[in-house]
C-alpha cells in the first residue's frame, strides 16, 4: 500500500491521472491478478479526490472496480452495498455511473435482489443536464 500512497501523493500534486501514473496505477493495483476491496477502497477515494478527470482515468476506474465486482462473476448484497455507498456518496447518480450499472447489470452471472433495487432507484434518478456548444 505504500507505493500506492506514493503514487497518490503525485497524482494530487498534479491533480490529474495522466499517462506514467495512471500506468503505475494499473501495475500496482493488479499486481496480485485482481484487485481486493482495500485497492478499490482506494481507487474510489482516489477518484473522488483527483480535480482533473481524465477519459483515461475515467475508463480505468469504472473498469478497475468492475473487476473487482465481477471477480467471483455475481454481485451479492454486500457488493451491492458497497456500491450504493460509492454511487452515492455525493447523493445523485451521473451518466457515467449508470452506463457503468448497465454493464454490470450486463457482465454478471448472477445479482442479488439488493442489487437490482440499486439498479432500480439509480435508472429513476434524473439524468445530469447537457448544454450545447
Amino acid at each position: 500500500m505504500l507505493h500506492l500512497r506514493e503514487i497518490e501523493q503525485t497524482i494530487l500534486a498534479n491533480g490529474r491521472v495522466d499517462g506514467p501514473e495512471l500506468e503505475a496505477l494499473r501495475r500496482q493495483l493488479y499486481a496480485g491478478g485482481k484487485i481486493d476491496r482495500r485497492d478499490a477502497d482506494f481507487l474510489v477515494e482516489l477518484h473522488r479526490r483527483v480535480q482533473h478527470m481524465t477519459p483515461a482515468f475515467e475508463h480505468f476506474f469504472y473498469q478497475a472496480i468492475k473487476d473487482h465486482i465481477l471477480g467471483h462473476g455475481r454481485i451479492d448484497a454486500e457488493e451491492a452495498a458497497w456500491l450504493r455507498r460509492m454511487l452515492f456518496a455525493d447523493g445523485r447518480i451521473k451518466d457515467e455511473e449508470r452506463k457503468f450499472l448497465h454493464e454490470l447489470t450486463g457482465e454478471a452471472k448472477q445479482v442479488s435482489r439488493e442489487f437490482e433495487l440499486l439498479f432500480q432507484e439509480s435508472m429513476k434518478q434524473p439524468q445530469e443536464p447537457h448544454t450545447c456548444g
